[in-house]
């Protein structure tokens, strides 16, 4: 009898490990602790709309020939985006994008992005991360830098990966899937 009690505690600890480990899990972020620096991979979705009485992005300058551009050339957009576990707008929400884009091509839609994604949910909560760079939106993969971020992703780095997963392109509405890699 005495050989079965160190078993119970020994599986007993490993089951109190597990349990620790997987609450704190999210079910739409891992980290990953290596000693010296974490890796988090996030996967979200960021809702992008210009339409109806709540827009989240609205333009907030242009250049006079911005209306006569197919690509909106010289348009300067302020964005307050929601952040959510999936495409369905009315899934959880994990945070929110705000900052501003413009767009800086005259050729394409190549829109220059810096904004700011503000995690509200679980073990994120009050930390963000800084994506400044270029996203050519009709490319079906882009790849954007994470220049930064504050709370547990203080002093990050990574690179986020877009891809679009629904736009009307009447409206300018769009939600685009992210998959995000950040080193802290």
């Amino acid at each position: 009898m005495a050989k079965a009690t160190p078993s119970l505690a020994i599986i007993a600890m490993l089951s109190l490990m597990a349990i620790t480990y997987w609450s704190k899990a999210e079910s739409w972020g891992n980290t990953v602790d290596t000693g010296q620096q974490k890796t988090t991979t996030l996967q979200f979705y960021f809702h992008d709309i210009m339409s109806g009485k709540n827009p989240s992005v609205i333009m907030v300058a242009q250049a006079q020939s911005t209306s006569k551009s197919q690509t909106f050339f010289g348009g300067l957009f302020m964005a307050d985006d929601l952040l959510t576990v999936s495409q369905d707008p009315a899934s959880k929400i994990v945070g929110r994008a705000q900052g501003l884009y413009g767009s800086a091509s005259r050729d394409d839609l190549g829109l220059i992005m810096a904004l700011s994604y503000s995690f509200t949910d679980g073990i994120y909560n009050g930390s963000s991360i800084s994506i400044l760079g270029r996203n050519a939106a009709m490319q079906p993969m882009r790849e954007m830098p994470v220049v930064g971020g504050t709370g547990i992703f203080r002093m990050a780095r990574g690179y986020a990966l877009a891809h679009t997963v629904w736009i009307n392109f009447t409206t300018g509405d769009a939600i685009v899937q992210y998959n995000v890699t950040v080193v802290h």
